[in-house]
């Protein structure tokens, strides 16, 4: 066998280990059984739905406008177009967009002032109580 042939095989075994490895953890779009959304990639706290969703109700002080008020109960029914529904949505991307607009390393007129005063709980329980949500997401998976 030569050099190459090993080399090409030992990286599609790696990939294969890594791509398991992945697949193998926690499903972090769940509760436990306490209610306790489970955080991962963000590295924030664990998050606390009921306390996310109480956040979520809240009138932020930069804009006046709660979560909610924009995005609609469950996340689902935003007042503009524009609005993404967060409802369903993974845990991990709410976190880490709520962060980006927090550092200022993502921008909108809206969401960045409200997000600038989020500490590291209140982003893990505000992803927590959304990503608890039902969805109205859907993939693209087989459209043409």
């Amino acid at each position: 066998m030569t050099t190459a042939v090993t080399v090409q095989r030992l990286a599609i075994a790696l990939f294969a280990a890594l791509a398991l490895a992945a697949c193998s953890g926690q499903d972090s779009s769940h509760a436990d059984a306490e209610g306790v959304q489970k955080s991962s990639s963000a590295g924030l706290p664990d998050g606390r739905i009921a306390v996310g969703e109480q956040l979520a109700n809240a009138k932020g002080k930069a804009t006046g406008q709660s979560c909610i008020d924009c995005h609609g109960a469950d996340g689902n029914a935003p007042i503009d177009a524009s609005y993404p529904k967060l409802g369903g949505q993974y845990a991990d991307y709410l976190a880490h967009a709520l962060q980006q607009y927090r550092k200022g390393e993502r921008q909108h007129a809206l969401m960045t002032p409200q997000a600038a005063n989020l500490g590291d709980q209140d982003i893990a329980d505000l992803a927590a109580f959304f990503a608890s949500r039902p969805t109205q997401l859907r993939d693209l998976h087989g459209m043409q």
